[in-house]
């Protein structure tokens, strides 16, 4: 839905020399702007977006260094609108909203100051992703306009084929621009960029083949978008020689994105030592589960097709009865064929099979826990937040502490609700995922603090995971690893996240005596829609105290 604009006239001043962060920056403007209700911020928020888009140019975003530099100018009168507004008598959740636009508006500051995707990433060019997220916007740093294939319905219309072919025509255009716009010196950043758009090349490949009986016309364009994607991918090849610079944003800038863009009350140190409990804690919990489990046989992985089927889909209904008899979430219509359609097909396959698989096909009743994403997604869908701010997914990944969070602490909240008391091994699985996601997530936090390169980053993501189920030149831990050096903050949101639903769960109880419901606490958590885990607290204690302690932390 989109709203008209409510903008009054603008008189803008602005300095010569832009300032090197946004609180500075916004201060340098001077607007002819006012606006004092929540009606009017939601029109601002849609203009905002409008504004955040980069022009389209025959199919084409620009991201051109003078677009660029065209947009970072413009942003801090953006800000300065923003605060313009007269917020006084607001509500909680009216206030929430109005900091979700301020978040994004650092998201992009960061992304022009420190990220510079268009300049520094290669990845940030791929065109085509032929699978779903798990989460409200898909994850990382990516380019305006690209092809989400798997979000038209299947199989696609003649319609639907007609705009994708159109679509993948501009290909060949994208990449000559990319060719000129990708000056960074970031090394890793760069290889693993090029490797992305090589597998963007397969996943075309494999669209031609599938749709070139019904839809010959699709599978030509994607065939020209092969060459144009291998095009750009020989190119960055031979560039790779010379790039010789690092990757990460270090550890001041992770800080401040952390603080002002994901609004969480952590500085890249904090962190660092929140994840290392978490990875010391799991692993000595997986030992003492393995100890006590010991005259008990080990779990064996699913070898048939047949029972994968029947074991696969028994969990789920396992898992949606736990909820409707323990009480935890009030029950939808729509959890059930959510997380029936994310059943796959069983893989023959002798080795390791990727991380989540080998927890997967060991007991399919683990991942079911993980998989609330899709519920939270269904209920996006189903149940749209009434505010449209929270209705529209956040940009940067904003929600990644809520999103990722929640489904991390499904895993190990619902084990000591009792929904593994009768599966001793498995209990094993939920302390190797909690060791992983530590493991990789302080991986990622090193590659950003410098501390650690791609390389070193893959190996000690590997040597810190049980049961040796992630290697290190896998492709779990390679694109996990490339996409948290891409997006910072990202990858120990999981963990991080995980511990800030805690929180949220330690004062809504206290606050009610103990009088404490898991039913009514996820329903309330639920309400509050795909938002930072601190404005979750605010709203659910009436405490505001974690978004204070992120907004006014210096390092």
């Amino acid at each position: 839905m989109r709203y008209p604009s409510t903008l009054l006239s603008l008189l803008v001043l602005l300095f010569a020399c832009a300032p090197s962060n946004q609180e500075e920056r916004s201060t340098q403007v001077q607007v002819d702007f006012s606006a004092s209700t929540h009606t009017e911020l939601v029109n601002f928020f849609f203009d905002w977006r409008e504004f955040h888009n980069p022009e389209m140019k025959e199919g084409v975003p620009d991201y051109s260094k003078s677009a660029m530099d065209q947009q970072y100018a413009e942003l801090a009168t953006w800000q300065a609108k923003l605060d313009a507004f007269d917020t006084a008598g607001w509500s909680i959740e009216e206030q929430i909203d109005w900091y979700l636009v301020w978040a994004e508006m650092n998201g992009l500051d960061f992304a022009h100051r420190v990220k510079q995707p268009w300049f520094r990433d290669p990845a940030f060019y791929v065109w085509f992703y032929p699978g779903k997220t798990d989460v409200p916007e898909r994850e990382g740093p990516n380019i305006h306009g690209n092809i989400e294939y798997a979000y038209f319905d299947q199989p696609v219309s003649a319609e639907d084929a007609a705009s994708i072919a159109t679509r993948l025509q501009s290909a060949q255009a994208l990449y000559e621009q990319a060719k000129k716009n990708l000056t960074g010196n970031a090394k890793d950043l760069w290889i693993t960029g090029t490797r992305s758009i090589r597998e963007q090349s397969e996943n075309l490949e494999n669209l031609a083949t599938s749709v070139e009986g019904d839809h010959p016309e699709l599978a030509m364009a994607a065939r020209e978008a092969i060459e144009a994607s291998n095009g750009l991918a020989t190119w960055l090849e031979g560039q790779s020689a010379s790039k010789t610079g690092t990757s990460g944003v270090g550890k001041d800038n992770y800080s401040w994105n952390l603080q002002k863009v994901h609004l969480l009350p952590y500085s890249w140190r904090d962190e660092e030592v929140l994840m290392r409990r978490e990875l010391h804690r799991s692993h000595a919990s997986l030992r003492l589960e393995e100890q006590r489990n010991k005259d008990l046989p080990k779990l064996e992985k699913i070898t048939d097709p047949e029972e994968y089927d029947r074991l696969f889909n028994a969990a789920i209904d396992e898992y949606l009865e736990f909820f409707e008899k323990a009480d935890i979430v009030p029950m939808k219509d729509y959890m059930e064929p959510a997380l029936r359609a994310r059943v796959n097909k069983f893989v023959p396959f002798d080795g390791i099979r990727g991380f989540f698989s080998e927890i997967g096909y060991r007991d399919p009743i683990i991942m079911r826990t993980h998989d609330y994403h899709w519920i939270d997604l269904a209920r996006m869908r189903e149940e749209p937040h009434p505010s449209p701010i929270r209705a529209t997914p956040l940009l940067y990944n904003i929600f990644d502490s809520r999103a990722e969070g929640m489904a991390t602490g499904m895993e190990e909240m619902m084990m000591h609700a009792g929904f593994l008391d009768d599966k001793p091994r498995s209990r094993e699985l939920i302390w190797i995922l909690l060791a992983q996601r530590a493991a990789r997530g302080l991986a990622g936090l090193y590659q950003h603090g410098l501390e650690l390169d791609f390389d070193g980053a893959t190996k000690f993501a590997s040597k810190w995971t049980p049961w040796g189920l992630l290697p290190a030149d896998g492709g779990t831990i390679q694109h996990e690893e490339q996409f948290y050096l891409r997006q910072p903050a990202y990858g120990t949101s999981y963990n991080i996240g995980k511990l800030e639903v805690e929180k949220i769960i330690a004062e809504y109880a206290r606050q009610r005596n103990g009088d404490f419901s898991m039913s009514e606490f996820m329903d309330e958590f639920n309400k509050c829609g795909m938002i930072p885990t601190s404005l979750v607290y605010w709203q659910m204690t009436g405490d505001k105290s974690l978004l204070n302690e992120a907004l006014n932390m210096k390092e």
